[in-house]
């Protein structure tokens, strides 16, 4: 494992995939900051209630990772309260379900300010805070992770400027494993399929509008035809593979986009 105390941030974590990181990489002996919106912060208190449960130390962050400067707020929070920052985890997103031509330009840049630009700001800051601590090194690297998807590999028609936001976030990750390695810094991505979370619940409900299908039918229709396993995932799927990104055992791997996701997208 990397080292005795180790440290992350967890964006988007009051609930659904970001909540299960943040109790998986607890579960994995890191002391974590739990980040989230304001709308959200009695779902992050909970988080940190049950992760100091655990034996482990918590601190809560509300920030908006498209403002890049509530981002360096967060990371100087969880430095204060936790110790040297170990692991970013760039989890927070949200999705749209619409018609390429029915997009506007605010649907268009809410999309990329949050999912893209997002990602860049957690992955800069971070880089920036290891990097002044100079407690990265070839043996314990640092890890920035980040939320990715399986559209990133092939996109689902009406979730096209989401599918659009987390390509990007595949280039960056590769961009940033290529500039940070210097610094040893791995920067890796995951790749959820359909998950059991309120966005995925959202999705289902306006793909089924478009089709025709009552609540709930996309999603089985998806989990019959589309995935391999037969089953929608549940976050802990996607935390476990997390769990190993931000351990001493994926330490030579860098640069890429793991996929976790019943068996829909063959890489």
């Amino acid at each position: 494992m990397s080292s005795p105390q180790r440290t992350a941030i967890v964006t988007g974590s009051a609930r659904g995939i970001g909540k299960a990181i943040a109790l998986r990489l607890a579960r994995d002996g890191y002391d974590v900051c739990v980040n989230d919106i304001p709308a959200n912060e009695s779902g992050a208190q909970e988080v940190a209630k049950e992760i100091e449960g655990m034996g482990r130390k918590s601190c809560v962050a509300i920030a908006d990772v498209s403002v890049y400067s509530e981002v360096e707020g967060m990371i100087q929070k969880s430095v204060k309260e936790l110790g040297h920052l170990n692991t970013m985890v760039a989890n927070a997103g949200i999705a749209q379900v619409k018609a390429l031509l029915d997009l506007t330009e605010a649907d268009f840049e809410r999309m990329f300010r949050i999912n893209v630009f997002g990602v860049q700001n957690c992955y800069q800051a971070a880089a920036k805070q290891i990097i002044s601590q100079n407690n990265a090194t070839a043996e314990h690297p640092c890890k920035l992770l980040a939320a990715a998807s399986i559209v990133a590999f092939k996109p689902f028609a009406l979730l096209s400027h989401y599918s659009a936001s987390k390509w990007a976030v595949r280039g960056l990750t590769q961009a940033y494993a290529m500039e940070m390695a210097e610094y040893h810094i791995t920067v890796n991505a995951y790749a959820p399929g359909i998950v059991g979370t309120a966005m995925w619940d959202a999705i289902d409900e306006e793909l089924g509008k478009k089709a025709g299908r009552g609540k709930g039918e996309t999603i089985a229709k998806y989990s019959g035809e589309l995935i391999a396993l037969g089953r929608v995932s549940v976050p802990e799927d996607v935390a476990k593979l997390v769990g190993f990104l931000a351990s001493g055992d994926s330490d030579y791997i860098t640069g890429q986009t793991q996929v976790v996701d019943g068996g829909i997208i063959m890489t």
